[in-house]
């Protein structure tokens, strides 16, 4: 099954480029044609490409590796967050600063330095200094969160990173292609596509187009970590080809549906007793339980008197 259909591209307007006097000539190869003054990207390129990228952002995670998500521009903020949050990957979707790739030890004093911040308002110590430098302190902490909050949890520098737009993130392009960090990168027609190692030519301005393309990279990452459960059981070998990742993660898939299936069965079965249990008749002798005609009819005794009157 493909990753996205054609269908879907169109729907969130992959297939818009710039405008044909913004344009990188080297796009060239990916454009399908021009209509009012704009780009049309050739849509079956960029299958293509989606499909490589897919496959290699999976092969990445399946062997333990990490993808930063980068998107600072407005459209694409929200996404960037939402996705990499869903898959448990470090992001930046604010503002990248310079050096948190080729300078990487300093960054991680400065998420050490929000850690400590984060403890002591958490503690209650903000409480107990003096107003002023709490509030000072305070706002560090805000800054710091804006910033560096997205990648508290990254230990190490990343395996690969996603760019949303090269032309906004091109100093993370820059010090990733220094460091040798794999780039996956939804390319415009304005962008230079030769300095990006897996590209996916697409609109990168438009919400829809912005979050479908993060739900792909996500959806590869999610994909890799099943690889590494079903792993986890067996032995570990050495690393295995592309033909043998795809017939593990089919007979994964079957197992999962197989052991879905037997847990629906099972909770079906439970529910269909229950309700025969409740709708089950009540008996009658209990419902109707004969009273002692007797006891209810107990006579009264009345004493009367000479006179005929009642006592």
């Amino acid at each position: 099954m493909a990753v996205v259909t054609m269908k879907q591209l169109l729907e969130a307007g992959v297939h818009f480029g710039h405008q044909t006097r913004r344009w990188d000539p080297r796009m060239r190869r990916f454009i399908h044609g021009e209509r009012s003054g704009i780009y049309i990207i050739d849509l079956q390129q960029t299958l293509e490409r989606i499909e490589s990228s897919y496959t290699f952002v999976r092969d990445l995670v399946a062997d333990g590796g990490r993808v930063l998500f980068v998107g600072t521009k407005r459209q694409a903020q929200d996404a960037i967050r939402s996705y990499a949050e869903k898959c448990g990957m470090p992001y930046v979707n604010q503002r990248w600063l310079g050096g948190m790739l080729t300078n990487f030890q300093t960054i991680s004093k400065r998420v050490s330095k929000m850690q400590e911040y984060q403890r002591m308002r958490d503690s209650g110590e903000f409480e107990a200094m003096p107003k002023k430098e709490a509030l000072m302190l305070g706002r560090e902490l805000e800054k710091l969160e804006r910033n560096l909050g997205g990648i508290q949890d990254m230990e190490r520098l990343p395996d690969a990173i996603f760019v949303l737009d090269t032309v906004k993130e091109h100093i993370a392009v820059t010090e990733a292609n220094k460091l040798g960090i794999p780039i996956v990168a939804v390319v415009d027609t304005d962008c230079n596509p030769d300095v990006i190692q897996y590209l996916i030519p697409g609109n990168d301005d438009a919400i829809r187009s912005g979050r479908l393309l993060c739900r792909v990279v996500a959806d590869a990452i999610e994909e890799g970590r099943f690889i590494v459960n079903s792993r986890s059981g067996g032995d570990e070998g050495p690393s295995l080809d592309a033909d043998d990742r795809a017939a593990e993660q089919e007979q994964a898939r079957a197992s999962a549906a197989t052991e879905a299936a037997e847990r629906d069965a099972r909770v079906a079965a439970t529910v269909a007793s229950s309700v025969e249990e409740a709708a089950a008749p009540v008996g009658v002798e209990e419902a109707a339980a004969p009273v002692d005609v007797e006891e209810a009819a107990a006579p009264v005794d009345v004493a009367v008197t000479t006179d005929g009157e009642q006592a």
